[in-house]
C-alpha cells in the first residue's frame, strides 16, 4: 500500500497501470471537499446542487485532460510551476506557486481539521486536536521517509469508498427525506461554488499520473478521464444520502466544525452508520493528504532545489499553527482554497494548454482540440467565482 520513493510497482499492479494512475487521480480528488458538499449544497437546494456538481465536474474533466496534454507535450518532468514557466515565462510560475501554495495549504489545513474531528467521532474520547496531532505526526513521518500512497493504495482504499457509500445507502434508505430534496434558495447559489471547486482539484496528482504510467503513456487519456468522472457520480450519491438525512435545519443547528457531512450523519442516524461515514472521511482524507503533503514537498524540493528536511518544515508548519490557533472552520476553508486555489489553477492550465500547443518539445499520446470557447467560458467562470470570494 505504501513505497519508497524511486521504487517500482512488482506483481499485478505492475501490470495495471491504467487503473493505478485512475485512482491516483481519484485519491486526490476526492479528501476533504466530499465532506463540505452536502452543508453548502443544502443551503441552496439539491437539484441545484446536483447541476453545480456535473457543470464543475465537467469543467475539470477537460482541464484535466488539457494538463495530460500539456505533461505529455512535455520531454522534462515538472510540477505545476515548472509547466508554468516553460510556457508562460516567469510570471507564470509565479502566479501558478501562490495557487498552489493556496491551494495546497489551504487542502492540509482542511486534512487536519476534518480528520481529527473524525477520528474524535469515531473513538468518542479525548478532544479533536488530540486526534489532529495524531495523524500529523503519522503522515508527516511517513513523508519523511519517502514513503508514498501508491496506486494500489489508492485502488483498495476507494474501493472501500464505494463500498461504504452503498453501504450507508442501504442502511438509511427508510430515514431519507424527501422534503430534504426539494429546498431551493435563490440568494445562496453560489454559497456551494468554492467548496465543489475544492472538491474536484485532482491537478497535482496529473504529473505523478504520467510517472506512474511509464512506457503506457497512450493510456493516459483513459486514465484522466476514468479518474475525473467517478468523483462526481460519487459527490452526487452521498450527497442525496447526507442531505436526505441530515436536512439544512439540523445542519443549522450544528458548530462550524460539526457541519462536516460524516460527523453530522452520525448525530442524526444510528451509531454504526457514523462509524461506518467517519471511516470513509478518515480513508479519503489520509490518501489525499499524502498525495498533497508529498508534491508540496517536491515542489519546494524540485522546482526550487530547497533540502528535503527544509521543504519538509515549509510544507508542514503553517497548516498545524492555522490548526493548533483555530484561525478558520473547516467549510471556511474550503470554500476560500477551492474559488482562490481553484480559480487560478484553471485560469493558468488554459493558457498553459494553449502555448502548449505551440510550444511543446514532444508529441503528445493524445491531443485534445483547441476548444476556444469553452476555454473562454472557464475562465470567466473562474474569475466570477474569485470575484465572489473577495467581495
Amino acid at each position: 500500500m505504501l513505497k519508497k520513493r524511486g521504487s517500482e510497482e512488482k506483481g499485478f499492479f505492475a501490470n495495471h497501470k491504467l487503473a493505478i494512475a485512475s485512482t491516483t487521480l481519484i485519491g486526490t480528488i476526492i479528501g476533504a471537499g466530499i465532506l463540505g458538499i452536502p452543508y453548502v449544497i443544502a443551503k441552496t437546494g439539491f437539484v441545484y446542487g446536483l447541476l453545480l456538481i456535473i457543470l464543475l465536474g465537467g469543467a475539470y474533466v477537460f482541464l484535466n485532460l488539457f494538463l495530460g496534454e500539456v505533461i505529455l507535450r512535455t520531454k522534462k518532468q515538472h510540477q505545476l510551476p515548472g509547466y508554468a514557466e516553460k510556457y508562460l515565462g516567469k510570471w507564470g510560475k509565479r502566479l501558478m506557486t501562490l495557487s498552489m501554495f493556496i491551494g495546497l495549504y489551504g487542502a492540509l489545513t482542511a486534512y487536519l481539521i476534518g480528520e481529527g474531528a473524525a477520528l474524535h467521532t469515531i473513538f468518542g474520547w479525548g478532544v479533536p486536536l488530540m486526534y489532529t496531532f495524531i495523524f500529523f505526526a503519522i503522515t508527516v513521518y511517513i513523508i519523511y521517509r519517502g514513503i508514498k500512497a501508491t496506486g494500489k493504495a489508492e485502488l483498495i482504499l476507494i474501493s472501500l469508498l464505494f463500498l461504504v457509500v452503498v453501504f450507508i445507502g442501504l442502511l438509511s434508505y427508510n430515514q431519507i427525506q424527501f422534503s430534504n430534496l426539494v429546498h431551493f434558495d435563490l440568494t445562496k447559489i453560489l454559497v456551494p461554488y468554492g467548496v465543489i471547486v475544492f472538491a474536484f482539484v485532482g491537478l497535482p496528482s496529473i504529473p505523478e499520473m504520467q510517472e506512474e504510467l511509464g512506457r503506457e503513456k497512450k493510456k493516459m487519456k483513459k486514465a484522466i478521464l476514468v479518474g475525473s468522472v467517478i468523483p462526481i457520480v460519487l459527490y452526487i450519491a452521498f450527497s442525496l444520502i447526507i442531505i436526505g438525512i441530515v436536512g439544512l435545519e439540523n445542519f443549522e443547528l450544528l458548530g462550524p466544525n460539526e457541519r462536516i457531512a460524516t460527523i453530522a450523519l452520525s448525530l442524526y442516524s444510528n451509531q454504526i452508520l457514523g462509524i461506518f461515514a467517519n471511516l470513509l472521511a478518515v480513508l479519503a482524507m489520509f490518501t489525499s493528504f499524502l498525495t498533497i503533503g508529498t508534491a508540496l514537498v517536491e515542489i519546494f524540493e524540485y522546482d526550487y532545489g530547497v533540502s528535503r528536511r527544509t521543504s519538509l518544515l515549509l510544507t508542514f508548519s503553517l497548516p498545524l499553527l492555522i490548526v493548533l490557533f483555530k484561525l478558520t472552520s473547516f467549510i471556511v476553508v474550503l470554500g476560500i482554497t477551492g474559488a482562490i486555489a481553484g480559480g487560478l489553477d484553471g485560469i493558468l492550465v488554459m493558457l498553459m494548454y494553449w502555448k502548449a500547443k505551440k510550444l511543446g518539445d514532444r508529441k503528445p499520446e493524445y491531443t485534445m482540440g483547441k476548444h476556444y470557447i469553452l476555454g473562454v467560458f472557464l475562465i470567466l467562470m473562474f474569475v466570477v467565482g474569485i470575484a465572489y470570494q473577495f467581495f
